[in-house]
């Protein structure tokens, strides 16, 4: 058995994947914000401890994670903002890459001393990056940062025998998708989300990204000429 900790645990995908491992027997350790609902995770399954913090505070971070040795670390939290009719709002841009990068970086600094060879670090990082979507700059960006940190810092860590792995769901039906005001494409279920995961990291893939029909339209957009892409996202534009 394992002891796997998974931050943003108290819903979406992180929740799915704490119960998954419980279910199975595995000792979970539970990170989030929502006391209620951590102690609710930890009541129904009892190999399910929990550890209450702000991620994107460094020192708490550092606090709450100082002594946990896990196996399996799956950092799951995120948000999402977006900006309207191209209105820069700086705020609102720190808060998304405070929780969706940085709050991430807090973790692994402070995991980092505890980590030994045969362990594997994951980051649920996002599609969204892949194309330059009108309204997701500080979102898309903040995706861009954890997918470029962590596949660097595979390299950084692969003589110490640590495996890093980079998870890009489409739309997932989790509380925080649910507050989108447009037609989202390909959704899954956490259930479908927590299954696509889990045989990733089975097979020990590098990369995890689901759902495949979704992803691969998105990649031969991705890879269209701008000429071609741009007036495709410019439909996307709100006045």
């Amino acid at each position: 058995m394992m002891t796997v900790l998974i931050t943003g645990a108290s819903s979406g995908i992180g929740a799915g994947l704490a119960k998954s491992y419980a279910k199975e027997g595995h000792h979970v350790i539970a990170c989030g914000r929502d006391p209620a609902r951590l102690e609710a995770l930890h009541q129904q399954y009892p190999t399910i401890t929990v550890r209450l913090f702000d991620m994107t505070d460094r020192g708490a971070s550092r606090l709450a994670l100082a002594d946990c040795y896990a196996d399996l670390v799956i950092l799951c939290a995120g948000t999402c903002e977006y900006l309207e009719r191209g209105e820069v709002d700086a705020a609102l841009v720190e808060r998304v890459m405070m929780t969706n990068f940085l709050g991430p970086v807090n973790c692994i600094a402070a995991l980092q001393p505890q980590l030994a060879s045969g362990n594997r670090v994951v980051l649920v990082s996002s599609m969204a990056h892949w194309l330059p979507f009108p309204r997701a700059e500080g979102y898309g960006a903040s995706k861009a940062a954890l997918s470029w940190f962590a596949e660097s810092l595979r390299l950084d860590w692969e003589p110490k025998g640590v495996a890093v792995t980079v998870v890009s769901p489409g739309f997932v039906d989790t509380p925080l998708t649910r507050k989108n005001d447009f037609s989202m494409p390909g959704r899954v279920s956490v259930d479908e989300a927590v299954r696509a995961i889990r045989a990733g990291l089975a097979k020990g893939k590098n990369h995890i990204a689901f759902p495949a029909g979704f992803g691969l339209a998105m990649r031969l957009l991705s890879a269209l000429p701008a000429c071609l892409q741009r007036p495709l996202l410019r439909r996307m534009v709100r006045s």
